[in-house]
């Protein structure tokens, strides 16, 4: 059948279309940074191929496009690369801080350290997948589908899980010493280590055999309209959920013990 091929335009991937069809697409993500990404581009196929975005870039997603398109990724790819670089290096010196001093060594502060290492994990791996996908300026991405950009992509899912499920045991363990139900025991540390490092291992591995079997299009990094999605941000939804009651429950608490007429002097340090 005869038709427009798959094209990339550095901006939107274009699907194959047979002539006298339409197609489209919505504003890509990057352009919610500085404008308006709730427009859509569409282009016609014709028998002499493709036809320009209808309406342009810059009309239908509101952005300014004064700075050549070069120059706005690059400087957006710096300020961020400059955000996660930035925090990076924070993170370490904390991180080495709680490890160096002996005093600091105690369950909170390990929890801590788990929790520090995802933000970590995460600056380094959005690295690695702009390393992956974003290599050279002639990547089409329509068809790029490698081993390593698909790695890339998996690591960058489980680094961002594994942060929101560390941030969950941060909930559990603060609401724990509040309820003074915690036993400061290796084997309640080995359990907070597997929800928050293991659990989001089960998600990830159920997510990529969804991709490999039903969806193994392009990089794996579009999501936008996969059903498949949710196997990685249907957990990040409950955990947040999640968090937001345990931290009412937490308010709660210590309402109550703060209060004057109900509060045991004798234990009053413990929630100062």
């Amino acid at each position: 059948m005869p038709g427009c091929p798959q094209f990339w335009d550095s901006l939107s991937c274009w699907p194959f279309t047979a002539v006298g069809e339409s197609v489209q697409t919505e504003c890509p993500a990057i352009f919610f940074l500085l404008g308006n990404n709730s427009g859509s581009v569409s282009r016609n196929c014709t028998s002499t191929g493709w036809s320009r975005p209808i309406p342009t870039y810059d009309i239908a997603c509101s952005v300014d496009f004064d700075i050549p398109e070069e120059s706005y990724f690059n400087m957006v790819k710096l300020i961020y690369s400059i955000g996660y670089g930035t925090s990076l290096v924070f993170l370490a010196i904390a991180v080495l801080i709680l490890l160096l001093f002996r005093r600091l060594r105690c369950a909170r502060n390990y929890i801590h350290i788990q929790l520090f290492i995802t933000f970590k994990l995460k600056s380094v791996a959005v690295f690695i997948k702009d390393t992956a996908l974003f290599a050279s300026n002639d990547i089409d991405h329509c068809t790029l589908s490698t081993v390593a950009c698909k790695a890339s992509v998996v690591f960058c899912h489980y680094c961002v899980m594994a942060n929101f499920f560390w941030l969950l045991v941060e909930a559990l363990y603060l609401n724990s010493l509040l309820l003074s139900s915690f036993h400061h025991s290796r084997r309640c540390l080995w359990g907070f280590g597997l929800l928050g490092w293991g659990v989001p291992v089960i998600f990830i591995l159920i997510w990529i055999g969804s991709r490999v079997y039903f969806e193994d299009t392009e990089c794996w990094d579009i999501n936008e309209d996969s059903p498949y999605w949710w196997i990685i941000k249907g957990p990040i939804v409950v955990s947040i959920g999640v968090n937001f009651l345990l931290f009412m429950n937490i308010i709660r608490i210590l309402i109550q013990k703060l209060n004057p007429r109900l509060i045991q002097f004798n234990n009053s340090d413990q929630y100062k």
